[in-house]
């Protein structure tokens, strides 16, 4: 079946915004699935995979097609609606919202490569999923027309779902075998790699995210993205993909996808700590009439608010710049990812704050608070949510360095 079709792209801005119509309806649907989700995770997270019936529902719900260009039958919304999404998935089922989140952004990153690719991977089915896993660790030897790829890459989560594969690497030269300013991003269909089961973690078992191993094969130029197109928001994908949306640096899209399953969940916890709170006994009265119960609520509730306001400012200022064809000044963008990187931290110490408030019941296996508090600190081993480069990067523009990071 041929998916690919035509759109009109003067589409009224309220059909890509959050609060618009489609918005609502698709946040109402992530929102709708919570009971899902809450049955599924058990199963989730035993099989180490996203059930398919959910993958089934992100589908009929068009959750894949929020961040797709509108030419293949996405949405192209704004990147708000997508993590709102996010949120709502990850406050039932953090591994879903995870692979939700990483899986589905890389309908944004194939709609800046060439547009070759595009037409390779949904050329017969517009539904196709794309995993990744960017660590720059590929063989990579530059060949006519394209590269000849080796590696294994960890942590592809949610490849059982996908038919396609990104993966980094960096290609060499005579003057640098491994500059990072030569890092790409390389496209390998799944006939040109191998999944090796070894998925074997302490949180977010359900990503399923196993190792992808490539034995020398050919990957055509037009299946690579260069990272410093991505930096400077100069992409070949642009040539007919144009919208504001696709002028957005690849980092700052895909590094909210990741955080973002961790604010969800910490809210998904916070709504644990309240049911807990409501009938554990401390003392001569109930947990919830505890002076310091109250005081934590109030904490995580007002932290849960204040991040999710910050990605909110933060990208509405980037999309203005999109709009207005105006470039994100750098060390807004420095600021922004460190704005990301920080949330796992600060999930993980506001959810174990609550674990421990919850007493010895907190625990035991079967208990939601532990099962939340392993899946957020299981998202601090993300790369991206390793907030130390990029506050050390920050602190450094404060005194007047330059910019040490081309992935912002």
């Amino acid at each position: 079946m041929t998916s690919h079709q035509t759109f009109d792209t003067k589409s009224p801005a309220s059909v890509y915004s959050l609060g618009s119509e489609r918005a609502e309806q698709l946040i109402a649907a992530a929102r709708d699935m919570g009971p899902a989700l809450r049955e599924r995770a058990a199963r989730c997270k035993a099989e180490r995979k996203v059930p398919e019936e959910t993958i089934r529902d992100f589908h009929e719900a068009g959750f894949f097609k929020i961040l797709q260009p509108e030419q293949w039958g996405g949405y192209a919304m704004d990147p708000q609606v997508f993590y709102s999404v996010g949120l709502e998935v990850a406050k039932h089922c953090m591994s879903s919202a995870w692979v939700l989140g990483v899986v589905a952004v890389h309908n944004w990153q194939l709609a800046v490569f060439d547009d070759q690719a595009a037409q390779d991977v949904w050329g017969d089915d517009a539904s196709v999923l794309i995993s990744s896993s960017y660590a720059p660790v590929g063989k990579v030897k530059p060949v006519e027309g394209g590269y000849r790829l080796s590696g294994r890459w960890s942590f592809s989560s949610g490849s059982e779902h996908c038919k396609w594969a990104f993966l980094g690497a960096v290609v060499p030269t005579p003057e640098a075998p491994f500059d990072m300013a030569n890092y790409r991003t390389f496209l390998v269909p799944i006939e040109d790699y191998s999944i090796e089961d070894n998925w074997d973690v302490v949180g977010l078992q359900g990503t399923g995210s196993h190792d992808v191993v490539v034995d020398d094969v050919f990957v055509p130029q037009h299946r690579t993205h260069k990272s410093m197109d991505g930096f400077l928001c100069q992409n070949p994908g642009n040539s007919v993909n144009d919208a504001p949306l696709y002028h957005m640096p690849f980092m700052q899209v895909f590094v909210r996808a990741v955080c973002t399953a961790s604010l969800g969940a910490l809210e998904g916890a916070l709504e644990d700590y309240i049911e807990v709170a409501k009938t554990r006994q401390v003392g001569p009265k109930k947990m919830k009439d505890d002076p310091f119960a109250r005081a934590l609520a109030a904490e995580v509730r007002a932290s849960i608010d204040e991040m999710r306001l910050t990605m909110v400012r933060n990208f509405d200022a980037m999309m203005a710049n999109c709009r207005a064809d105006e470039p994100i000044p750098v060390e807004d963008r420095v600021r922004y990812r460190y704005d990301s990187a920080v949330v796992a931290d600060r999930c993980v110490d506001l959810c174990g704050k609550m674990l421990k408030a919850a007493g010895s019941g907190g625990i035991r296996n079967g208990s939601p608070l532990l099962a939340r508090h392993l899946d957020i600190l299981a998202s601090q081993a993300h790369v991206a949510n390793n907030v130390g480069p990029f506050a050390n990067n920050m602190g450094g523009m404060l005194f007047g360095d330059d910019n040490m990071d081309f992935a912002v």
